[in-house]
C-alpha cells in the first residue's frame, strides 16, 4: 500500500502530531511518501494557464509539481494536513492546489483519482478547522475523489501540543487511532466507490468537452478526453 502525505506547513505543531498518530498504524506495512510545504513547492501559481492550455509540463514550477503529481497518482491513500490560518488552509497548501488546476474535472482529471481515498486533517484554536478542510476537500472532490474523510480537531485552551490538557491529548489520540483503524480496514481492500455527485460532475464536464472537441479538435482538454475514450462510453471508474 502506498500513502502520500502533503503537509500544509513545515511546523511540527498539533497538526503534525495528529498526522503522526494517524500514520502509526500504517508505518509497518505501507510505503509512505511525505511532502512539506512550502519546501517542496516554494512558488505560487502565477495564473499563466499554461498547464491548462499547453500541458502540465509547461508550468514554470513543473519540476516541483510533477514530482508530487507522480506520487499522488501512485498512491492508494492521500493524506492532506493543514492547520487553520485565519479560518482557511495555509497559503502554501492553497498555492499547491492552484498548481493542480489542470487536474480538475473540467480540464484533464487523472483516471486514477476516481477510485482513491483521501483524509484531511485540520485543527485550530476555536472556529476555522471546517473551513480550512473545505478548501482542500473542494479540490480533491473536483479531482474525482469521492471517498474523503475529514478530521477537524477543535482546540479551546491552547495550540501547543505539550500545553494541552492530558485529557484533551488523550481524546485526540483516541480519535486519530480510531480513524486510522477504520481506514486501514478498507484501504487494503478494493478501490473506493464513485458516488453519484462525482458521476454527475463528470457527465456535465463530458458534455462540455464533447462540444469543445467538436468545435476545436486540437484543444488540449478535448483531445485528452477523446484519447481517454470518455467522450464515448468509457468511464474512469470502470475497469
Amino acid at each position: 500500500m502506498k500513502i502520500i502525505v502533503i503537509n500544509g506547513t513545515e511546523k511540527h505543531g498539533v497538526t503534525y502530531r495528529l498526522k503522526e498518530l494517524f500514520l502509526e498504524r500504517f508505518r509497518e506495512n505501507a510505503e509512505i511518501t511525505e511532502f512539506y510545504l512550502p519546501k517542496d513547492c516554494p512558488s505560487f501559481c502565477s495564473g499563466c494557464t499554461n498547464c491548462i492550455l499547453k500541458g502540465e509540463h509547461t508550468c514554470k514550477d513543473s519540476g516541483y509539481i510533477q514530482i508530487i503529481a507522480a506520487s499522488l497518482l501512485e498512491s492508494d491513500l492521500i493524506v492532506m494536513t493543514s492547520p487553520a490560518y485565519v479560518m482557511h488552509a495555509t497559503s502554501s497548501m492553497k498555492a499547491l492546489l492552484d498548481h493542480f488546476a489542470y487536474l480538475w474535472m473540467p480540464h484533464r482529471p487523472a483516471p486514477e483519482m476516481f477510485t482513491k481515498r483521501a483524509v484531511i486533517i485540520t485543527q485550530c484554536l476555536g472556529a476555522g478547522a471546517k473551513s480550512a478542510a473545505k478548501d482542500i476537500k473542494h479540490s480533491l472532490s473536483w479531482w474525482g475523489i469521492s471517498d474523503i474523510t475529514v478530521f477537524t480537531g477543535k482546540l479551546m485552551e491552547d495550540i501547543i501540543w505539550e500545553k494541552l490538557a492530558e485529557k484533551k491529548r488523550s481524546q485526540l489520540t483516541d480519535k486519530m487511532h480510531r480513524l486510522s483503524k477504520k481506514l486501514s480496514g478498507v484501504c487494503y481492500g478494493k478501490p473506493s466507490n464513485v458516488n453519484v455527485i462525482t458521476k454527475i460532475k463528470f457527465l456535465f464536464c463530458r458534455m462540455m468537452q464533447k462540444s469543445l472537441h467538436k468545435n476545436d479538435p486540437e484543444y488540449t482538454d478535448g483531445k485528452y478526453w477523446a484519447k481517454q475514450g470518455w467522450l464515448g462510453k468509457t468511464r474512469p471508474w470502470r475497469a
